[in-house]
């Protein structure tokens, strides 16, 4: 099974989009549920994406430095 990992919804005054401040895990790394794997930029906070689930990191989507919709899959967990 596959899970993607998404830019969560930001809140009512929020952006639509992030950029991608740098990842804290690598394609392969096994991953718990909640725990923190990227950090996300807007230009008025900066806030981290959890895994929505537990699993191996196959496949990382964007860099470091890219932007993000909210809705847009970063990254699957198998």
């Amino acid at each position: 099974m596959t899970i993607e990992v998404t830019l969560p919804p930001l809140g009512d005054d929020a952006p639509e989009e992030a950029e991608i401040s740098f990842w804290y895990v690598e394609e392969g790394d096994v991953v718990e549920e909640g725990q923190d794997m990227v950090e996300m930029l807007t230009d008025k906070a900066a806030f981290t994406v959890p895994a929505p689930a537990g699993g191996i990191l196959r496949d990382i989507r964007v860099e470091e430095g890219d932007t993000v919709q909210v809705g847009e899959t970063m990254a699957i967990i198998e």
